[in-house]
């Protein structure tokens, strides 16, 4: 039985620490060396790899404690053995030696104990080195590496070979820090399984830094999910960093995201004061119960003060435990940068930024050429403030040093965490500067883009380029004898790339993107007035017939024609985006910063423009008669007269209403120094016209006519308008005993809180205490703080789908913790149906869903007051049981009323 069989029977257990139990025997620095590195200069105690030609008998009696233990896998004694790590000793000359040696000790020890019960595996321990790849080593120079990609993975794959030939099961890269460095420890074990002919699973194992749950380098442990989801992954799991208390809400993260085993191996504890581990085995053990408990994990072991005697308490807690079954992998578009980033059917559209591109910027060529990379960087924040979720990044120039500068700005991008956090667009026609790109980046990019116009085999080794590097990729819709105008040739192409990417190299589809080509229209030429009509076709013929697909285009070409006439060319890129997005159009680049909505195109041009890109009659002749009639006079009344002339002249509400939708804020003082002066009260502003003009930009993005970045920009101006409202809100607030304590947070895994601010001004005008712990925040936090605070009730906000998840987990936790206070559910998908079947279940409280801001105050009102809890708790428990009998799902027992009534809640009774 291999390690593939045995980890789907039972969960299986890992050695504990090497260095830790080598430290107990006391070795001097004579023991390291022996007789035959006598000379070898430098001090060699601490080189512990060493041992296993110098010391054997040590590593030898450390194995085989752990396999009398119960161990069923035990790790080589090569931690630090690649030239990079053993440099530091002098020893970089030892890689293979020290490799294949503790490759075949480990063998001997593992194959003495091994039966056919209960088999022993041996798999090759391979650390991060001391160098990261992610990271400048240098703070005035952020773009400076001490290591680069090519050579970490060289000496991976040197140490790798060895180990393959020396006979382990497995390949764990663990102690993982930085992502970019293990993306070259898995390209370098592919190219080593190939070169000694043994495939073996490759298991990984992050440390995560701190409690905010990030890696060393900064990524989120989603985002480090998504970096893999192209590579051969075995096994994904934790190991070092804390003790297996602190470990667990990771681990639970880990767990419910990735579509490998699981493994776990903390430390002892955390270090006391004389670097110790004061952790017993038993307590350990206890905590480990929960992992088997919750059924966690597949693989269990330890990590720093972790001895047999820890391995020996695992072994009695195993039995009758059912190992973790590995969710399914997303069935959508996984990328990330610094976080992590779904492209999914409730996003919309994703935007991806187009001003980092020589091609498409004049300003950020200037910027490059000049070398004021920090202005440049400054195109890109800005982006990303914007609204754009992925940035397209091209330095395809004739005049610049392609690949260097590619390079240098990546590594510049990596030290500015408010863009590294979205995904990279990495753009060139030239694939060398893909592949250097590819090698600067942690996160799963898209390559932009391949095409069939150099033959299968080129498209298909440029393929299998991007699934080793972990990428996503834009497939041109060119072949052999050009690119694809029309819908024939359009669909022909994107079906055969499609069919060799799944069929020949097993391409996950839901990481094609298909760029159709979005051509020029209104060129004076017939044959190109179906451009745009047939791209919409091809879209949608797409999303239909080749499963897991996205489609993305560059949006800007569409209006090619009409350069110097910006109004113009965004109303056209809004119509078109409209009818595309209505299509199945997923992604483009676009200028994030555009604020025309559809229904903001006055009616006679919308016609026109309309019946160009449909091409539902010959109009073009009259799309061009107009643009030649907008003088640059005309053009700035067309412009300028919604956002700065014509709504001026609104009523004040209506104008509060119109500065939220197009997200302008530049009035904002103006509008609500006269509306504090017509209104009694300063909330009374937010629920009024501020709501009226949120509730638009509701209803707006669920018809498509606008699209997150926009709304993004909405809620900035928002929370803008709330911001000055509320010195006037804290001098409103009435005197007195707080009406109760409202906790409230964005759930894990949202960064949206432009409603949960709402709700907050809103209690807060009406005597409630608010604690606002912000966004991302996880299950652990708001449960320890509800009871730290004495918290009344718990507001849980979320925007994306995924955040549902997280609200049903931090219900979970609060149960578990012996809570019960009421929670409310507010956010864009959240709904009545989906908290009483999903959320409510799981909690012994009243789970309460409020349908917007407006409603929150109402709620609140009827469960805080005594007279009226009782009826309103409960018509919302029968509410939500009728929901779930509809569906089938019995949670609750039937009680009397006398019992029913005398187990009432006790709201705000403390």
């Amino acid at each position: 039985m291999g390690l593939k069989e045995a980890v789907k029977d039972r969960i299986l257990i890992l050695d504990g620490a090497l260095g830790t139990m080598i430290q107990k025997y006391g070795l001097s620095e004579m023991d390291f060396r022996g007789k035959r590195f006598e000379y070898l200069p430098g001090q060699q105690r601490g080189n512990n790899d060493l041992l296993v030609l110098s010391r054997p008998d040590v590593i030898r009696e450390i194995h085989t404690r752990y396999l009398e233990a119960g161990a069923d896998i035990i790790e080589t004694c090569t931690f630090n053995s690649q030239s990079i790590s053993l440099a530091d000793y002098h020893c970089e000359s030892l890689v293979k030696e020290i490799n294949f040696v503790a490759a075949q000790l480990a063998r001997t020890c593992a194959d003495k104990f091994s039966t056919p019960e209960k088999p022993r595996f041996v798999t090759g321990s391979v650390g991060p080195t001391n160098k990261t790849c992610s990271l400048s080593p240098d703070v005035n120079d952020p773009a400076l590496r001490a290591l680069q990609f090519d050579e970490l993975a060289a000496a991976y794959q040197e140490q790798i070979e060895a180990l393959l030939e020396g006979g382990v099961d497995a390949i764990l890269i663990e102690t993982v820090f930085d992502t970019l460095n293990a993306k070259a420890a898995v390209v370098a074990a592919q190219a080593a399984m190939s070169t000694v002919g043994r495939e073996v699973p490759i298991m990984l194992s992050v440390t995560v830094a701190d409690k905010g749950g990030r890696t060393l380098s900064g990524q989120t442990l989603e985002a480090f999910l998504a970096s893999f989801s192209t590579m051969p992954i075995f096994s994904v799991g934790l190991n070092c960093s804390f003790g297996a208390k602190d470990m667990k809400p990771f681990l639970e993260n880990l767990a419910a995201k990735a579509p490998y085993y699981i493994s776990v191996y903390p430390n002892a504890g955390l270090p006391n004061s004389l670097g110790e581990y004061d952790e017993t085995p038993e307590h350990m053990a206890s905590e480990i119960a929960e992992f088997l408990d919750e059924n966690l994990i597949n693989i269990v072991g330890g990590c720093c003060g972790t001895t047999d005697k820890f391995i020996a308490e695992y072994s009695k807690l195993l039995k009758g435990r059912t190992p973790h079954q590995p969710v399914a992998a997303p069935t959508c578009l996984w990328l990330s940068g610094l976080e992590s980033c779904e492209v999914r059917p409730e996003r919309n559209f994703t935007n991806i930024g187009e001003r980092c591109n020589v091609a498409g910027s004049r300003k950020f060529l200037r910027l490059v050429s000049e070398k004021n990379y920090d202005e440049a960087i400054g195109i890109a924040r800005k982006q990303v403030e914007d609204g754009a979720q992925v940035i397209d990044i091209n330095f395809d120039d004739g005049l610049l040093e392609t690949k260097e500068e590619m390079v240098h700005f990546l590594n510049l991008l990596a030290s500015e965490p408010d863009v590294a956090r979205v995904p990279f667009m990495i753009d060139s026609s030239k694939w060398d500067v893909i592949l250097a790109a590819l090698k600067c980046v942690q996160g799963k990019s898209i390559v932009n883009s391949i095409s069939l116009k150099e033959g299968e085999e080129t498209f298909l080794s440029h393929a299998r380029d991007i699934q080793k590097y972990g990428a996503a990729v834009v497939v041109m819709a060119f072949d052999e004898t050009g690119q694809a105008t029309s819908f024939e040739r359009k669909i022909e192409i994107c079906k055969r790339a499609y069919n060799l990417l799944t069929q020949k190299l097993h391409f996950n589809p839901n990481d094609i993107i298909f760029d159709p080509n979005v051509l020029s229209i209104c060129t004076g030429i017939s044959e190109h007035d179906s451009y745009g009509f047939d791209f919409i076709r091809a879209v949608a013929w797409i999303r239909e017939n080749l499963p897991g697909a996205h489609v993305s285009g560059g949006i800007s070409n569409l209006s090619f024609s009409f350069r110097g006439n910006n109004y113009l060319r965004e109303a056209m890129h809004t119509v078109f985006l409209y009818h595309a997005i209505q299509n199945g159009l997923d992604m483009g680049i676009v200028n994030p910063s555009s604020t025309i909505t559809y229904s903001d195109i006055p009616k006679d041009l919308l016609e026109v423009i309309e019946s160009v890109i449909l091409n539902t009659r010959d109009a073009s002749e009259e799309l061009i008669s107009l643009a030649q009639q907008m003088t640059d006079q005309q053009k700035n009344k067309v412009e300028h007269s919604q956002k700065t002339e014509e709504w001026r002249d609104f009523p004040l509400e209506k104008r509060l209403s119109y500065s939220l939708r197009k997200g302008i804020d530049s009035n904002l003082e103006e509008d609500l120094s006269e509306a504090l002066g017509k209104y009694a009260h300063a909330v009374d502003i937010i629920e009024g016209p501020l709501m009226d003009g949120m509730n638009e930009v509701g209803d707006l993005f669920g018809a498509g006519k606008m699209f997150l970045p926009q709304v993004v920009k909405t809620a900035r101006t928002m929370k803008k308008a709330v911001s000055i409202l509320q010195p006037h809100i804290e001098a409103e607030k009435k005197d007195g005993n707080s009406a109760g304590k409202v906790l409230m947070a964005t759930v894990k895994g949202d960064v949206h809180d432009i409603g949960k601010n709402i709700v907050g001004a809103v209690l807060s005008c009406n005597n409630y205490a608010i604690e606002d712990l912000g966004v991302m925040v996880a299950p652990e936090d708001i449960a320890e703080k509800a009871l730290g605070i004495e918290a009344d009730v718990v507001g849980l906000s979320g925007l994306i789908t995924p955040s549902l998840d997280e609200m049903t987990k931090t219900v979970v936790m609060m149960k578990e913790r012996g809570i019960e206070i009421p929670v409310l559910l507010g956010g864009a998908t959240t709904s009545r149906l989906h908290t009483a079947l999903k959320i409510a279940p799981n909690y012994d409280g009243p789970v309460i869903w409020v349908k917007d801001a407006s409603q929150m105050v109402i709620a609140m009102s009827k469960f805080s007051n005594p007279a009226t809890a009782y009826n309103y708790i409960a018509e919302n428990y029968k509410q939500q049981e009728i929901l779930r009998d509809k569906h089938n799902i019995k949670t609750t027992q039937d009680v009397d009323f006398k019992t029913a009534k005398s187990d009432k809640l006790n709201l705000f009774n403390k």
